[in-house]
């Protein structure tokens, strides 16, 4: 087994593909773990705070929360991207296990996030779409950016964070599955969207009323998982397991309440794409011709690092740069302009030889890079154009020019090493090579043992309800096994993933709101639920999942319902402007259904039902004092 591993891996290590997905995947990364920053800011103090804005124990949760959202910056645009990756990952470990993330707002995703960030440690995320790309262009600014070769790297990064990140989440989530009778009668899409707690603001109740179509997805989402961990990496049926796996998150994200688990699975899905799809985009998005020739002074290092820094953001390969000294005289509309004069501004020329300078040069290319035409124009506005104008002549004429020959220009073939990835993967040295293919291979076996530990163990073991403390032995074993994954899943993300099962639908028939009485006598509904039963935006993510998963349950605690409706009140009351100690909360019921068969318009029933009043909550001095009955399971 080992042997076969070990073979497999050492040729793929070899294998070359373009560094592009990559690139693609970190900046998507970075822009999900931005929002998810920007969400903990807007709801910091009712997830950090013991009593929302009455009592904040964590004052210095926001400073950390900015810099973190700046590492992740840099983690988007791939700037100083080694140094921020690791710091992105140890910002996410601390935030999700020792704040109160970890148990009352789980995100969802954050153990796969954390999983996902790990990899990128290893992953040369610094080769494409980053500034860190351009900043080692630099270190030889006067190598025409034509020289720079296309950046491939080897197939293994994207294939092993695949395996792990979603070949393992998905078959032990498939196992899990078989256990569940709406999973086993094809209706484990369909009965989370017609939860009301669980839908996103999209009425999907005609595509839910079509019950064939609703099991074959669902049949089709077992098979999936089943089988992609063994056949998505077969060049014929890669495109396959691309649309259905991107498919299946993008409906995620669009009909449940839960989008940032959608879109952050989606991401991965950069990783799976085939590797010829990048070439065609890029083949496809190139200019057929440039539409801009810039000429530029060669000695100049100033202007050689504009030349690199233009190049590097079009995407679209619309301007070309030449040499003023070598190639200038070539054309005829330059040919009556003075070398001394070319060298003094940058000179771009159209197609329609119309010549450009200065100010203008870089307005045309903004103009002609597409994506910037906005910028172009704006910096053509009477006034915005003569303060450029002033700026732009300040550091044309105090530039500098090195005294250089052809040697200047010449090749430079020197790798800088920024990543780990370029010590795991060096471009020659065999002896390291192998090296590096027997530690790959004995850290893959790690990882795959700990994903059997945790499918085993709760993916069987746990649904077969088999005692595991019949002997010391057994018991010592299931204890140890439960250290492996806590381990695991707190560091690398392998954990067991038994989402949206049984357990958690099967008795599931009690929604609850909370209302507040005005101070004129109107009954109000509190901005956490609607009058359909649905969260009210922007209560989605891991706050749908405290109201959703925690407080309310097919078997309600009193004392933890109690804690989320004094977290919630609070919250929401001081943020809406309400004086707590003269507002009376009303807590409201709703019976609904979550059948593990078939029903023709459930999600329009469920919505439709009608409220109880059953509780109220007032406060006083920082107090809250709930009135609910004692078994709300029972009404």
């Amino acid at each position: 087994m080992y042997k076969l591993l070990h073979s497999k891996i050492s040729s793929l290590y070899f294998t070359k593909a373009p560094s592009t997905g990559i690139g693609l995947f970190r900046l998507l990364f970075g822009l999900v773990t931005l929002q998810e920053i920007f969400f903990l800011l807007y709801f910091n103090h009712l997830i950090f705070d013991p009593i929302p804005y009455l009592d904040v124990e964590f004052p210095m949760i926001p400073f950390f929360l900015c810099l973190w959202a700046i590492i992740a910056s840099f983690v988007t645009v791939g700037y100083r991207s080694q140094q921020s990756i690791i710091i992105n990952y140890i910002f996410w470990i601390l935030f999700v296990n020792f704040t109160p993330m970890q148990r009352d707002f789980d995100g969802g995703f954050d153990l796969f996030m954390i999983g996902a960030n790990l990899f990128m440690v290893f992953m040369p995320i610094d080769k494409a779409f980053s500034i860190d790309n351009l900043i080692n262009k630099f270190q030889n600014p006067f190598k025409h950016y034509s020289l720079y070769s296309k950046q491939d790297v080897s197939i293994l990064v994207y294939y092993l964070p695949v395996i792990i990140c979603l070949g393992f989440l998905y078959f032990d989530s498939a196992i899990h599955k078989m256990f569940a009778e709406h999973w086993r009668n094809g209706l484990g899409g369909w009965l989370p969207a017609s939860m009301p707690y669980y839908v996103s603001s999209l009425n999907m109740s005609w595509l839910l009323n079509i019950e064939f179509f609703q099991k074959t997805i669902g049949y089709i989402i077992f098979v999936f998982q089943f089988t992609f961990i063994f056949l998505f990496h077969f060049r014929t049926l890669r495109p396959i397991y691309f649309f259905v796996g991107a498919g299946l998150h993008i409906g995620i994200a669009l009909t449940l309440n839960i989008y940032p688990f959608g879109v952050g699975m989606l991401i991965f899905y950069s990783l799976v794409a085939p590797f010829s799809w990048y070439r065609k985009i890029a083949t496809f998005l190139t200019a057929k011709q440039t539409t801009l020739t810039v000429f530029y002074d060669e000695l100049c290092p100033l202007c050689s690092k504009t030349v690199l820094t233009i190049n590097h953001f079009d995407i679209f390969n619309c301007i070309d740069f030449k040499g003023a000294q070598t190639h200038a005289k070539q054309y005829s509309a330059l040919s009556s302009i003075s070398e001394s004069t070319l060298l003094t501004d940058l000179f771009a020329l159209d197609k329609n030889n119309k010549v450009y300078s200065g100010v203008d040069t870089y307005a045309r290319i903004l103009i002609k890079m597409r994506y910037l035409l906005p910028i172009g124009y704006f910096l053509k506005i009477p006034g915005i154009y003569h303060i450029a104008c002033k700026i732009y002549r300040n550091i044309a004429d105090s530039r500098s020019r090195v005294s250089c020959d052809e040697s200047c220009v010449i090749i430079d073939n020197t790798v800088y090493q920024h990543s780990l990835y370029d010590r795991i993967f060096p471009p020659k040295s065999t002896k390291i090579a192998k090296r590096n293919i027997h530690r790959i291979s004995k850290i893959f076996t790690l990882l795959l043992f700990l994903q059997i530990n945790s499918s085993i163990y709760y993916g069987l073991i746990y649904r077969l309800d088999i005692n595991t403390r019949s002997s010391a032995i057994s018991a010592l074993l299931s204890k140890v096994s439960n250290t492996f994954i806590h381990y695991s899943g707190s560091f690398i993300g392998i954990t067991p993933h038994a989402l949206y099962l049984h357990d958690h639908f099967e008795g599931y028939n009690h929604l609850l709101a909370i209302t507040y009485t005005n101070s004129l006598g109107e009954e109000k509904w509190l901005p956490l639920v609607t009058p359909e039963g649905r969260l009210a935006s922007p209560n989605w993510g891991r706050v749908h999942s405290m109201w959703a998963n925690i407080a309310v349950t097919p078997n309600i605690d009193n004392w933890r319902l109690s804690k989320f409706i004094m977290k919630t009140t609070a919250f929401w009351g001081i943020n809406i402007g309400l004086d707590l100690n003269t507002t009376t909360f009303n807590i409201k019921l709703k019976k609904i259904s979550a059948p593990s068969h078939w029903v023709h318009n459930l999600l329009e029933s469920n919505l439709s039902g009608e409220w109880s009043t059953i509780g109220h909550a007032t406060w006083h001095d920082k107090t809250i004092n709930i009135d609910l009955p004692n078994d709300i399971n029972l009404l």
